[in-house]
């Protein structure tokens, strides 16, 4: 941004954070977490070190702002069945923790360590977020008869999804082979979810 005498014009506030977020986005995707640097993000902003400590007191912290920024919420699917739609979900899930974004995300879990706060920055995905499309498919099932409506608990209700994290945290592995999830899904899931409200 220049002023009409050709000097630059100092950005403050929103505008400011938007241009640092964006520059660290763009260092995110382009180098991954290994690569993000404070100064490589100032350089790309336009700005100081000092502006984005103000902001985030840390590059974890920056990385996990940017990192959010590059993930969006994808609707719940809808295939007329709850074994079609706990296996999209799954499946969804498996190619984004498997995807270039995904090994982004492994190395911020892995860098925040103990941080709870981090963790609990980079996991409201696993919070209420991760169950609301969960919840919606189970609320579909309920209304088509399939489960009751005792199965629209929100630990019920994320139970696959864990399953699957745990494949990829402490198993170590790249992506889930396919028959992982439809054994997550058919061996415990839906037993676990029919089970709800029965005698």
């Amino acid at each position: 941004m220049t002023q009409p005498g050709g000097g630059r014009t100092r950005r403050r506030g929103a505008a400011l954070e938007e241009a640092i977020l964006s520059a660290a986005v763009d260092e995110l995707t382009e180098s991954g977490y290994a690569g993000l640097t404070m100064d490589k993000v100032a350089v790309r902003a336009g700005t100081n070190k000092n502006a984005i400590y103000r902001r985030w007191p840390n590059r974890l912290a920056l990385g996990v702002a940017a990192y959010r920024r590059l993930t969006s919420a994808v609707p719940p699917p809808d295939t007329g069945s709850l074994r079609g739609d706990a296996l999209e979900l799954l499946r969804g899930a498996n190619r984004h923790w498997s995807s270039p974004l995904g090994a982004i995300l492994r190395d911020l879990l892995a860098a925040a360590g103990g941080a709870a706060e981090v963790l609990a920055r980079l996991q409201e995905q696993s919070g209420e977020a991760a169950a609301a499309p969960w919840l919606t498919v189970l609320g579909r099932a309920v209304a088509r008869g399939e489960v009751s409506p005792e199965a629209l608990h929100p630990r019920v209700a994320t139970v696959a999804i864990v399953l699957l994290r745990n494949e990829f945290v402490m198993r170590g592995v790249p992506a889930a082979p396919d028959d992982v999830l439809v054994e997550i899904v058919d061996e415990v899931y839906l037993p676990l979810v029919r089970r709800r409200g029965q005698p």
